[in-house]
């Protein structure tokens, strides 16, 4: 009986073996291939992207000075700024944040640390996955139909706060995402520590478990923020006009009044056959870049900051 048992495992594991390739040389070999068209892809993506920076740096400089920053929109290149952009981006940037940030972290804490695992949070957590991937003009038509018209009595139709709001939709998941994955890092001993010591759940998040998971919950917010001030379909969706001279006020009057964004100007520039516009359009994207470039580095300061702290 235990003969034939090992006479069966010899015959399993020859015909295993007819099946694996055990040469050695040949599977290095074949990883050296996939190594080196990694760096072929690698070293070929950012020789494109360098080249678009390149030229985009070449047309937009010449171009960038004060006047540009603090000038409104002109039907003449030469005069035209981008003021109104810039102001209704840092509008836009401001409200989404407010509104995307309490909703987004406590909706994760909410699904992390205090849902049961059952069929509905299971389909919670799938159609959030599932909304992080939507195309960003389905919220653009979304917020169309529910913050521009549903709601007009309180957001007058095309405003700052239905852009807000779409845009607040465009990265709830991304932040909810963001917000489970950094408390699952934490370390579960902390939370049966915390309830040893007496303490109920919401002081052991409060105190144990928020300030750990808060570096990484501020980085994912700040990225998809980043996400958000570059999209350019939903506020076009939702009405976003591409000619302003004026700029919202600080008050609910400013919330409800029209307004216009960076990619909003940018897209009406480029759609223009004038060259002297292009250059505007060019000297546009360095300040949408340098605003980006501005966002992540205060993600990473706050990420280090936060984990020194600990």
């Amino acid at each position: 009986m235990i003969k034939s048992n090992i006479q069966s495992k010899n015959a399993f594991d020859s015909g295993a073996n007819r099946n694996f390739d055990l040469s050695i040389d040949k599977r290095y070999n074949l990883d050296k291939i996939f190594t080196i068209a990694t760096w072929v892809a690698t070293i070929f993506g950012l020789v494109v992207l360098a080249i678009l920076l390149i030229d985009v740096l070449i047309d937009g400089l010449g171009r960038l000075n004060w006047s540009f920053l603090t000038s409104f929109s002109s039907r003449r290149a030469s005069s035209s700024g981008i003021l109104a952009p810039l102001v209704g981006t840092i509008w836009l940037l401001v409200i989404t944040a407010l509104i995307s940030f309490p909703l987004g972290v406590g909706a994760g804490i909410f699904l992390e640390e205090y849902a049961e695992d059952n069929w509905f949070t299971q389909l919670i957590e799938i159609n959030i996955a599932n909304l992080a991937a939507v195309p960003s003009i389905i919220y653009g038509l979304l917020g169309l139909q529910i913050f521009v018209r549903v709601m007009e009595p309180i957001t007058q139709g095309r405003s700052v706060l239905a852009g807000a709001l779409t845009l607040s939709l465009l990265i709830l998941p991304i932040i909810i995402i963001t917000t489970r994955e950094a408390l699952r890092a934490v370390p579960d001993s902390l939370r049966q520590a915390g309830f040893a010591l007496g303490a109920n759940r919401w002081q052991i998040i409060r105190e144990q478990i928020f300030p750990i998971a808060l570096p990484g919950i501020l980085t994912g917010t700040i990225l998809a923020l980043s996400r958000a001030i570059g999209e350019t379909a939903p506020l076009i969706v939702i009405g976003a006009v591409g000619f302003i001279t004026f700029l919202p006020e600080l008050s609910l009057k400013g919330l409800q009044s029209s307004f216009t964004a960076l990619p909003i100007q940018i897209f009406d520039w480029v759609s223009r056959p004038q060259t002297d516009f292009h250059q505007n359009a060019a000297a546009g994207i360095i300040v949408l870049m340098i605003v980006l470039l501005l966002m992540n580095s205060s993600a990473i300061y706050l990420r280090n900051k936060f984990q020194q702290s600990r």
